[in-house]
């Protein structure tokens, strides 16, 4: 039993709503009274054993998640956003954070909403030409309102997970084939032609067109993704309505990403793919080769391993560009990243660009004491013609330390030695590490002094 009291009344509420149930039904359900329950949902009375037994046996839910998750996302988001120059005083503490994340996760989100809004505006300011090409709205871009939907999803959704893993199963040979024949049955012609993209699908001829350029995984990648939004419009509508997301613009974009989830969960069905992860130990090269996918899309796949009563190892994946922008991004741990700038230099991500091919290894501490081991690795997509522009990225897959023993990448590694582990951060300006030779900008969260008489590694000295 756990020695903390755990107040859940947040995600008590959200487990009632998703079952459907009134607050009488769901005392009933649990076997407590209703006034108990009220108690609960309004974070009056903590949890008790008994509850928590009733939620996994009468309701499914995984109780391992119920002390974390949602809550310390919000956190780490709250303290970047706190970070920001606007908030010129010291931040409220961590424990004040926690509080509000666990107990108030609406009024968390509108913060957070709130920072983005004047983000964007101050943004437009700056920028004349921009401001004058956009419509003038100040709530979330687009991209940020699909990227935090999964992110808060777990990077799992269920109903789609399972869908995929179905069309898997009648599939009596390859995959691509099975594809085929099942947008054929459709009356849709498939034609491969290097003039229209990657993919271009035509309504009124019902001609799907497909690169001969394109790598074979990403060709069957993108048929299955045609496939999800013609034969699983409806799923992926249903999943969409309840996103409520604030514009179409929004919502195209997470069909988009959907449409890729379903097409990712086909290629690697949820349970064969999670039996082979730990017979492998996580091996990324054999992986592919077993499943006919890319390293990325193997990596983004095991960082979506979060099916209740079936999880994975949590990873974080994250995909970076040469200028350290971090474009693709999701965290199963406790690691989380930076939402506004560039990611920690220290991470060795960044050096994959210059081991291309080449799988770099690294053990980390993040400043909260959490313990990794990260994998990093260039995944620079050809034109596929020359003189065609070379999209160079690099990928970061990683877990924390205890799962080293399920991860065949560990092996030789010192885990032992604490000079073994490198320091790394999420930014600097909320990255408390006085030391750091790379540090960019100083944090927020601490008071500096200069003496214009000394200079060391930094023009400052931050007190402890």
């Amino acid at each position: 039993m756990p020695t903390q009291k755990l107040y859940i009344g947040a995600k008590l509420r959200e487990i009632r709503t998703r079952l459907g149930l009134t607050q009488k039904d769901f005392a009933a359900k649990l076997g407590i009274s209703l006034p108990y329950l009220n108690q609960m949902e309004n974070n009056n009375r903590p949890v008790s054993g008994a509850v928590i037994l009733g939620l996994a046996q009468e309701c499914g839910v995984d109780v391992a998640a119920l002390g974390s998750g949602d809550t310390e996302r919000l956190v780490s988001d709250m303290r970047e956003a706190l970070a920001d120059p606007v908030f010129t005083d010291v931040g409220p503490p961590l424990p004040d954070l926690r509080l509000v994340a666990a107990n108030a996760p609406a009024l968390a989100r509108a913060f957070l909403d709130l920072h983005r809004a004047y983000r964007q505006t101050h943004e437009r300011l700056a920028s004349l030409d921009e401001a004058l090409g956009r419509d003038g709205s100040t709530t979330s871009s687009p991209w940020e309102e699909v990227r935090d939907f999964f992110h808060y999803c777990d990077n799992y959704i269920d109903a789609v997970d399972h869908a995929a893993e179905r069309f898997a199963s009648q599939a009596k040979g390859d995959l691509a084939v099975h594809a085929v024949h099942a947008l054929e049955a459709m009356g849709i012609t498939i034609r491969h032609s290097a003039g229209d993209g990657v993919r271009h699908y035509d309504p009124a001829t019902r001609v799907l067109t497909l690169s001969p350029r394109a790598a074979p995984e990403t060709q069957r990648f993108q048929l299955l993704h045609q496939y999800a939004l013609l034969a699983e419009d409806r799923l992926l509508s249903a999943t969409l309505d309840l996103a409520r997301f604030q514009s179409d613009v929004a919502r195209a974009i997470a069909q988009i990403g959907m449409a890729n989830y379903f097409a990712g969960a086909v290629l690697m069905p949820y349970t064969r793919f999670a039996a082979a992860a730990a017979e492998t130990r996580h091996d990324l090269e054999r992986l592919s080769i077993q499943f006919g996918a890319s390293i990325e899309q193997i990596a983004h796949r095991l960082s979506t391993l979060q099916r209740p009563g079936a999880k994975g190892v949590p990873f974080f994946f994250a995909r970076v560009d040469q200028a350290g922008t971090v474009t693709k991004r999701h965290s199963a741990t406790r690691l989380q990243f930076a939402r506004f700038g560039g990611a920690c230099p220290l991470w060795n991500v960044h050096s994959a660009f210059e081991s291309p091919g080449r799988f770099l290894r690294q053990l980390a501490e993040t400043p909260d004491g959490a313990r990794y081991v990260i994998l990093a690795r260039d995944v620079s997509k050809s034109g596929g013609a020359w003189g065609a522009p070379l999209r160079r990225f690099a990928i970061s897959l990683g877990c924390e330390v205890k799962h080293a023993p399920a991860l065949v990448y560990a092996d030789g590694l010192d885990l032992a030695s604490d000079a073994a582990f490198q320091p790394i951060g999420i930014s600097c300006r909320i990255c408390e590490r006085a030391n750091c030779h790379q540090r960019a900008v100083p944090p927020l969260e601490r008071k500096l002094r200069v003496d214009p008489n000394h200079r060391d590694t930094l023009p400052y000295q931050i007190e402890r």
